[in-house]
């Protein structure tokens, strides 16, 4: 998970050492210390204001600095006390303008009267409709901490997003009708800008890698399938890919890509599964055949997770005991294979999806809390399906037996047990394709993305 900027501002009018009617400081100077210990330990980086603001142009000099600022994508409001509200919404308005996001973090407790200055603040730009999270609760409750920081990294994610590039190579891979994109729709709603290449270029690219530089990889998959492949021509077409696709997307200085794979280049060159595999274990957000909603959800879950993503077909769901069995169709980070099922090659296999053949990843992924999710539109219109739960590893017995029911046990198989309504589950997934995503946290940062975006968020 990136490391996440945001602003701190502490706002109230019984400021500056003024005492209460018991003798009292009305600002605890202690409890917002606290409170910034605590958003620090759990990785946020502050960009703290010095001055506690009340005024119109304490408001107005504070704001200007966090615009000014573009490692801040989010700010938050800490109340110290009562406040004029008046005094502070022109300013705050004026930065949720920029696309930025804001909320309003109460501290609990009657000390300083908070809660007041609190909910005029929340009322007010609920009345003037400016978009905010108001979160309530103490710096010792980690479900309010987990409250802020699911909603600062989602801003992080949406302010990264604008201004990105997707790239990509091909057309609609497969078909597929619930994986294309409208160009516009997503410069309005993202403002990801969306760049198309074909692969001539590519394959251009892949047949000049010199062997110097397929030898300076070679200690990097040896690492993480504990040997190198069997030197032969498809095996280093697929490694010849994978340096190819890195070369030209850092060339073209696009932020994220997704490919065709095939019908195209899986038959002309070689299939992508290595390539996939190596560029998602890198930490870039790909899909391939160009899908771009499972591209954009895999973005969003490997900004916000604590391991690599991995998409695959829905292959399997078992209703009765809420089991999910992914299989990827040779595209699998290698570092997430678990001990009964390591990381190892194997063969695309399939003439009908890649006539070339090449590399594919075999394993098992490892156990561990997380989440499957997948964005897609209904009616044009974006929706995004969160389902917590584990990945969970059979019994080696279990497992080889579970693998041959695919009559496809050489590709990547992840085992996921989820909470929640199978039916709702099944009537609004989107997709052949889920993307698996670890960490306990997810589903939660995947609602507040969808919340500060407008988008609907269905969670079985």
């Amino acid at each position: 998970m990136e490391q996440v900027t945001t602003g701190f501002i502490v706002y109230g009018v019984h400021k500056d050492g003024l005492l209460d009617p018991i003798g009292e400081p009305w600002v605890d100077d202690g409890l917002i210390k606290k409170s910034k210990k605590a958003l620090i330990k759990n990785g946020l980086k502050l960009v703290e204001w010095d001055v506690v603001i009340s005024s119109k142009q304490e408001t107005r000099d504070a704001f200007k600095a966090m615009k000014q600022n573009e490692e801040v994508s989010s700010v938050i409001l800490f109340c110290g006390t009562w406040v004029w509200a008046a005094h502070l919404l022109a300013a705050i308005r004026d930065y949720a303008m920029t696309g930025k996001d804001v909320l309003i973090w109460t501290h609990d407790g009657s000390q300083g009267w908070r809660p007041v200055g609190g909910f005029v603040l929340h009322g007010s730009l609920m009345e003037i409709g400016v978009p905010h999270r108001f979160v309530y609760g103490s710096s010792d409750d980690i479900e309010t901490i987990q409250r802020i920081l699911s909603y600062v990294h989602a801003a992080y994610v949406k302010d990264w997003l604008n201004f990105s590039t997707i790239g990509v190579f091909g057309g609609r891979g497969m078909g597929q009708s619930c994986g294309v994109a409208d160009p516009s729709q997503w410069m309005c709603r993202f403002g990801v800008d969306i760049d198309s290449r074909d692969t001539t270029e590519l394959i251009q690219m892949a047949q000049e890698i010199s062997k110097n530089e397929i030898d300076a990889v070679m200690p990097k998959i040896k690492k993480l399938f504990g040997k190198e492949p069997e030197e032969n021509e498809v095996n280093e077409k697929s490694i010849r890919l994978y340096l190819a696709i890195k070369k030209y997307v850092e060339r073209e200085n696009w932020d994220w890509y997704t490919i065709q794979s095939f019908p195209g280049l899986a038959d002309n060159y070689s299939a992508t599964c290595f390539a996939q595999s190596m560029m998602l274990n890198d930490g870039w957000a790909t899909s391939t055949l160009s899908d771009f909603n499972t591209a954009l959800s895999t973005l969003l879950l490997q900004k916000m997770g604590t391991e690599p993503v991995y998409y695959g077909d829905l292959q399997h769901i078992d209703k009765k005991n809420r089991e999910i069995k992914i299989i990827g169709d040779g595209a699998c980070p290698p570092s997430l294979a678990c001990d009964v099922g390591p990381a190892r090659f194997a063969e695309h296999g399939i003439p009908t999806e890649g006539e070339a053949g090449g590399l594919s990843v075999d394993l098992v992924c490892k156990s561990g809390k997380g989440c499957l999710a997948r964005l897609g539109r209904v009616n044009g219109e974006f929706e995004m399906i969160v389902v917590p739960g584990e990945v969970f590893e059979p019994s080696t017995e279990e497992i080889e037996k579970k693998r041959k029911e695919c009559n496809i046990p050489f590709w990547p198989h992840a085992f996921f047990r989820y909470d929640g309504d199978s039916d709702v589950l099944l009537e609004h997934w989107n997709n052949e394709y889920g993307v698996l995503g670890y960490g306990e946290h997810l589903s939660k940062y995947l609602e507040a993305f969808c919340e500060i975006t407008a988008i609907k968020c269905v969670f079985p």
